[in-house]
């Protein structure tokens, strides 16, 4: 699947740092921001240690979020992650890899002065996912699973594990 800028990544892209894979999408109004600000504190709980870390954010929303549109949402909290942008097919087959649920979802609009409100407007919805992320070690082999909500610094003490080994 291709990153925001455009070069190809595959599962080399796992080998060297430990890796936080997770799928989301910019216009998520909990779940990514939070997992975003989380995977950032790791990293600064991590201390020079942080620089062997990477999050790897596959957007389940190729729709809305353009390259342009994931760096920069990315840059906002860790301008050393990985955002993965790929087409429908793209997303579906890795998805389906990583047994990752996603669908769009129709947001009914409230009805204005005169009107008797929309319903399923093709611009307006949002996306249900799954929340959580894998964690690889520096092999590229998939050594844990991490519930959203879980503790920052439990995260940071599992990556720490992994870095040394």
């Amino acid at each position: 699947m291709p990153d925001t800028a455009g070069v190809m990544r595959d599962q080399s892209l796992l080998q060297g740092p430990v890796s936080y894979v997770f799928f989301g999408f910019t216009q998520c109004p909990e779940v990514c921001p939070t997992t975003m600000l989380e995977l950032a504190q790791v990293k600064e709980l991590l201390g020079a240690e942080g620089s062997h870390f990477q999050a790897i954010f596959v957007t389940v929303d190729p729709e809305r979020d353009t390259p342009e549109i994931l760096r920069a949402y990315l840059d906002s909290f860790d301008t050393s992650a990985i955002g993965l942008v790929g087409s429908p097919e793209q997303l579906s087959s890795m998805a389906r890899e990583f047994k990752v649920f996603y669908q769009k979802v129709p947001l009914e609009l409230p009805a204005t002065a005169g009107s008797e409100g929309a319903e399923g407007s093709d611009a307006y919805y949002t996306m249900d996912h799954s929340a959580g992320g894998y964690v690889y070690d520096r092999h590229g082999k998939l050594r844990l699973y991490s519930p959203y909500g879980a503790a920052v610094e439990d995260l940071a003490a599992d990556v720490r594990q992994l870095l040394s080994e």
